[in-house]
């Protein structure tokens, strides 16, 4: 009796002597990675969960400008969530909570993908083989075909209706699962298949880097030069005259023009930026990613994965975006003119002859978007 007492006492000591080492080792690990560098973090995030959350809270605690944390006690975050956190995607829903806290539309945590969507964005740089596409009644239309890009070389044109990416059908996919079809490491290959007066085409490209120019700009009278953010750079040719539909954001020491094609979009732009975390240039990027219609038909059906899929919108910012929006955006009855559509057609490369077969057969009280995209159905038949 007094050796299986003996023996238990040694097991309890050794087990209180392993925990305490291995506890003061993680406890060491974790204080010395106060300036531990956003990419490690997102490494790590795949092994050890629990790892990360208190990572982040410690970097908050000890970097964050305002040392009152939003005038809370940050302490009470460290072991809240703690005990919950098994996976990834606990840590990530615990981070976002902690600092939902600090309410600060600034301060946000990605994850790895959603870091390199954002440096990739920042660089203006993607592989791809230089397209710029549309749904149209769930078929991918090209719109713009990038100058000295491999889509150019090749021969593709707008209009073209895509109809597979390396043999699968991308028939009624979202734009973000084609672009991600399309795109692919520089040098490879990709093969497209199109329609073109009924006829089918296909193309083997090789991807390569793609230069993207976010920004327009021009010198006007007397030398003042404008610089307009525009969702779409490449719908706007050169010795062209566009009706732009403009908004100034204005802060202390900054004056930026966002420019639009349309009404709607303007008016979506808008609806945007009014929400919480959403600031001008995250607007301009999300019409830049989907068309004004899909933008409300996912608020409206509380569509989270589809707004997720647009660059720069995580879990978070999809819910707010429905949270401050559905219920609230207003149907668009502006009436354009035969000449703006007249006009957007010619820059997807239409002749004037053609439109003016069908464009008295467009209903002109619809937006001119959706104008657009019935003279494509009558101009593709």
């Amino acid at each position: 009796m007094i050796k299986k007492i003996i023996y238990f006492g040694i097991i309890v000591i050794l087990t209180i002597l392993l925990i305490n080492y291995f506890g003061t080792k993680n406890m060491f690990q974790l204080s010395n990675n106060d300036s531990i560098n956003a990419t490690e973090l997102v490494n790590n995030a795949r092994y050890n969960p629990k790892r990360l959350y208190l990572s982040t809270w410690r970097l908050v605690k000890s970097k964050y400008y305002d040392p009152t944390l939003n005038r809370q006690d940050w302490y009470r975050w460290r072991s809240r969530y703690i005990d919950k956190i098994k996976t990834q995607e606990d840590a990530y829903v615990a981070i976002n909570t902690m600092l939902a806290s600090l309410n600060d539309q600034y301060s946000r945590f990605m994850s790895e993908e959603e870091f390199k969507s954002q440096n990739e964005e920042i660089d203006a740089k993607i592989s791809g083989i230089g397209v710029t596409i549309s749904s149209i009644s769930g078929k991918i239309v090209i719109l713009d075909v990038l100058k000295n890009t491999p889509a150019n070389k090749a021969g593709i044109k707008p209009g073209d209706i895509l109809t597979k990416v390396n043999g699968k059908d991308v028939h009624g996919l979202d734009l973000a699962d084609v672009s991600k079809l399309i795109r692919g490491p520089i040098g490879s290959v990709v093969g497209v298949e199109f329609i073109r007066d009924k006829k089918k085409i296909s193309y083997n490209i090789q991807r390569r880097e793609i230069e993207i120019q976010s920004v327009e700009s021009e010198m006007i009278n007397n030398d003042i030069g404008y610089i307009i953010y525009v969702a779409n750079p490449y719908y706007y040719k050169i010795d062209n005259e566009y009706l732009v539909y403009t908004y100034t954001n204005v802060k202390e020491d900054e004056l930026s023009l966002y420019g639009f094609t349309n009404l709607d979009e303007k008016k979506m732009f808008l609806d945007l930026i009014s929400v919480k975390g959403i600031g001008p240039k995250a607007a301009i990027a999300i019409l830049a990613s989907v068309s004004v219609e899909g933008i409300k038909d996912a608020i409206e059906r509380e569509n989270i994965l589809y707004l997720k899929k647009i660059p720069k919108i995580g879990d978070k910012a999809a819910r707010q975006i429905i949270l401050d929006l559905k219920g609230k955006l207003a149907s668009n009855n502006n009436v354009s003119t035969n000449n703006e559509l007249s006009e957007a057609l010619m820059a997807l490369g239409y002749k004037q002859k053609d439109i003016s077969k069908i464009i008295n057969k467009v209903d002109i009280n619809l937006t001119i978007e959706q104008q657009i995209k019935e003279a494509l159905k009558l101009l593709l038949k």
